[in-house]
């Protein structure tokens, strides 16, 4: 049976919509796209030391040193973590959580911390490794399958081919007429990033995807805004 997500239980978002790609990570980005009304607010979330924090950087096992690629952060920066993250946003602004690792208890943790907020207030959960969607079975809030390659895009097609997704967050080289025809028949909403350019944001709404993840949503915003 083709997956139901959240329909039926609240209303969805109207497509275009801009998503500020990892504004949640910090809490002045957060209250800037706040003030220019993105639709989703984009936060990833890492298990360390058996907290939930909100941080893209990774660290070196248990050893609290920060990178990503060419990034170093200090050791001794305080993290940002779930519970305070959600206490800082405006009701009315809908989370987007991107879950990273493969670690079960990770999105247990988090299942167990907006158990108390839904349904009145929204949340949409992204996961590369998607059997932890799986954890979020029943609970009215959007599940989303993160693809960033070609090979998974394959696998997830394949994975979803009979349950079908609430939706898919593909990087944008994956994109064209037939990628975008073949995501539509599993998901629901298709989401891509990085999208920082107003050109690339024209080409691929002309493709037809629903939602642009950006770095640079103050350029693109408009843009989505005036398509709807």
């Amino acid at each position: 049976m083709r997956s139901q997500g959240t329909e039926g239980a609240r209303p969805g978002i109207a497509a275009p919509f801009v998503v500020a790609h990892r504004a949640g990570n910090q809490l002045e980005r957060l209250r800037e796209a706040e003030r220019l009304g993105v639709a989703l607010v984009e936060a990833d979330v890492r298990l360390y030391r058996g907290r939930p924090e909100i941080r893209h950087l990774k660290t070196v096992g248990p050893l609290p040193l920060y990178w990503d690629r060419w990034a170093l952060a200090s050791p001794f920066r305080r993290s940002l973590v779930l519970p305070e993250l959600l206490a800082s946003t405006d009701p009315r602004t809908e989370l987007m959580l991107d879950l990273k690792g493969r670690s079960v208890r990770l999105a247990t943790i988090v299942r167990a911390e907006l158990e108390p907020l839904v349904p009145e207030r929204r949340f949409t959960l992204c996961a590369r490794s998607w059997d932890l969607l799986d954890v979020f079975e029943g609970l009215p809030v959007r599940r989303i399958a993160s693809v960033g390659s070609r090979r998974q895009l394959r696998a997830m097609l394949s994975r979803f081919a009979d349950t079908g997704v609430d939706g898919v967050s593909i990087h944008e080289r994956l994109l064209d007429a037939r990628s975008v025809a073949e995501l539509r028949g599993v998901a629901s909403l298709v989401l891509t990033w990085p999208v920082n350019a107003p050109a690339r944001a024209r080409e691929l709404l002309r493709l037809g995807v629903d939602g642009l993840i950006s770095d640079e949503a103050r350029l693109i915003a408009p843009l989505a805004a005036a398509r709807a």
